[in-house]
Order: structure tokens, then C-alpha cells, then sequence
């Protein structure tokens, strides 16, 4: 059986090394976490995690609660868990995600919860274990999100590069702070142009967002784009347009916002504003973690700037280079 004397002289360090890198990886070097890991990869060897939750205590269990329809948001979701769950495994913690449906605050060190409306805030507020919340808030609790300012910002001002003459926001219909940032860049971004703010909201699904475009596409003359709050709603007025025959990208122009998988399955494939959710989650994990060795001590707000990607839908030489 391997041990820790052999991890660490594999790795040419002291046992208490190896320790401190298994149990409290903050306090070591990235240097010597590398080189402790490798040598532990080499030698197969594995923690022994539950000797460890007893020392210190704990769990080693954290659980990610997803307070909304996954249906709708599936594949945004799963690169979310992906990035949680990698930065969760170096630290030898397991991953327990529970629903809307199965509610269960169950036995945990700590809590990631998403897809918060202001109603969930007041039971949020009795949790007695570290909390951090994937997703703006107005409440004052450590978050990690998308500069969603930023991100319609980035995505309105393409729209006026590229000549479209009337700018429309899609929006989602729920009064969340997300929500209000991502209309705040796009007004902000309009008033500065000299143009005037046009917004419409629906729920998040693509159908209602088409049937409003075909319904009403005698409102909207060629040279007109739409900025919309998601992907989902993207490929909806693409869909809604598409039915009236109308021309994408040289008189109607759509931007989506997310960059997960959605954008490109699309026709023509969706220029959107793209959150990079992996490093998202990973973030929201060493959050929670470092709350938990501090005892909860307040982590603050972390904020990552999105990406604009051009496509088809917004601009036809991009669209070729498929």
C-alpha cells in the first residue's frame, strides 16, 4: 500500500508537505501542489478522504442547488457542474446537485445555489452553512457572474457597426438583477448613439420569441436588428424571422447571449456574447471552499468578462468562413 512517506519522497518534499497539500492546499505554493500531485498520480495513491472529514470535521460534500427549470438552460447547466465538479475533485470533495424538484438541504460543508428568484432569499438567509451564489444579487451575498453590462454593451454596439438602423432588445420577463444588467448596457449603449431604447420580454423559450417576430413582422423594417438577453431567445426570433422569409444577416441581424452549445446549432449560426461558464464554476467552487476554511468569512463579488463572437447571423463573411 502506498503512503504518504512514499508520495513524499517521490515528490522530494517532507510528509508534512504532502499533508498540507491534501488537507489545506491555499496555504502551499502552485509549485509545490504540482509537484505533490504528480507524484501522487504516479504512485496511485488516494487520500484517505474520510479520515480526513473526521479530523477536520466535515463533510467533504458540497451541494449545488439549481432553483429553476433545467430544461430550459440544459446545456449551460452542464458546463456549470463541469467546472464545480473540476475545481471540487483537487480538493477531494464530492459534488450532490439538488433540484427544484427534489429539494433536500441534506448534510453538507457548504452550499453553491443559481437560478435564485427574490422569494428563495428569505430561506437563503437562514442557511447556517457558507453559501455562494452563481448569479447577481441584490441581497449583499458573495457571488461569481458574467459583466452582464458589459456583455449587451459589447453586443449593441456590433449591432450599430453593422449598420442596423433599429435596435430591438429581446429580453426575459422576470425582475432579477441579470436581467436589469443586461437591459442596462443595451439602454446605455443606445442613449449614447443618439438612438431610442425598444424592448420586448418574454419567458425563455424560443417559441414565444419566434411567434412574436412572425406575428408582428410588419413592425419591423429591413435594417433592423435584435440584442436578446439569451441564446434561446436568439434562435427563436431567428426561427420567427426565417418563417417570413427575410433576409439574415443583410436586413435583420441577431445576437444571442451565453455561447453554449445553443449558438451553434442555429441557421444561420448566432453571433452571441459568450460567458465563459467552465472558469465560472470553477470560480464559484474556490469561493466556497475558501468560505469554508475561513469560516464563512465574506468572499465578495467575482466578475468575468464575456466574449463577443461574430457569426452568420449578424455577418455574412463570417457565416462563409464555416
Amino acid at each position: 500500500m502506498v503512503t504518504l512517506s512514499d508520495v513524499a519522497k517521490k515528490a522530494n518534499v517532507s510528509k508534512m508537505t504532502v499533508s498540507r497539500v491534501i488537507n489545506h492546499p491555499e496555504q502551499v505554493t502552485d509549485e509545490l501542489k504540482e509537484l505533490v500531485f504528480k507524484a501522487m498520480k504516479e504512485l496511485n495513491y488516494k487520500p484517505n478522504v474520510a479520515a480526513k472529514a473526521l479530523a477536520n470535521n466535515r463533510t467533504q460534500v458540497v451541494k449545488l442547488f439549481i432553483l429553476e427549470e433545467m430544461d430550459t438552460t440544459e446545456p449551460y447547466y452542464m458546463n456549470l457542474l463541469m467546472g464545480i465538479s473540476k475545481e471540487l475533485d483537487k480538493h477531494q470533495y464530492s459534488l450532490q446537485l439538488v433540484t427544484e424538484n427534489s429539494f433536500d438541504m441534506g448534510i453538507s460543508d457548504g452550499y453553491i445555489i443559481t437560478g435564485m428568484r427574490d422569494q428563495d432569499y428569505e430561506w437563503i438567509g437562514r442557511i447556517e452553512k457558507p453559501v455562494v451564489l452563481f448569479g447577481e444579487n441584490r441581497y449583499g451575498y458573495d457571488h461569481v457572474d458574467t459583466n452582464n453590462v458589459k456583455g449587451t454593451s459589447l453586443s449593441t454596439e456590433h449591432m450599430i457597426k453593422q449598420g442596423y438602423e433599429h435596435i430591438h432588445f429581446i429580453g426575459i420577463d422576470v425582475n432579477e438583477p441579470f436581467e436589469y444588467a443586461r437591459e442596462v448596457g443595451y439602454i446605455n449603449t443606445m442613449q449614447k448613439h443618439g438612438r431610442v431604447p425598444i424592448i420586448h420580454r418574454f419567458e425563455n423559450r424560443s417559441r414565444y420569441a419566434s411567434q412574436f417576430i412572425a406575428e408582428n413582422f410588419q413592425d419591423f423594417p429591413k435594417k433592423t436588428g435584435f440584442v436578446c438577453s439569451t441564446d434561446r431567445l436568439g434562435i427563436g426570433v431567428e426561427r420567427g424571422l426565417l418563417r417570413k422569409k427575410a433576409n439574415i444577416p443583410d436586413d435583420y441581424g441577431v445576437i444571442g447571449f451565453d455561447g453554449v452549445f445553443l449558438d451553434q446549432i442555429a441557421f444561420p449560426r448566432l453571433s452571441t456574447v459568450k460567458q465563459p461558464v467552465i472558469e465560472m464554476g470553477e470560480a464559484c467552487a474556490k469561493m466556497l471552499l475558501n468560505k469554508i476554511e475561513q469560516k464563512g468569512a465574506p468572499q465578495g463579488i467575482r466578475l468575468f468578462d464575456p466574449e463577443l463572437i461574430i457569426r452568420g447571423s449578424t455577418d455574412k463573411e463570417s457565416e462563409a468562413l464555416i
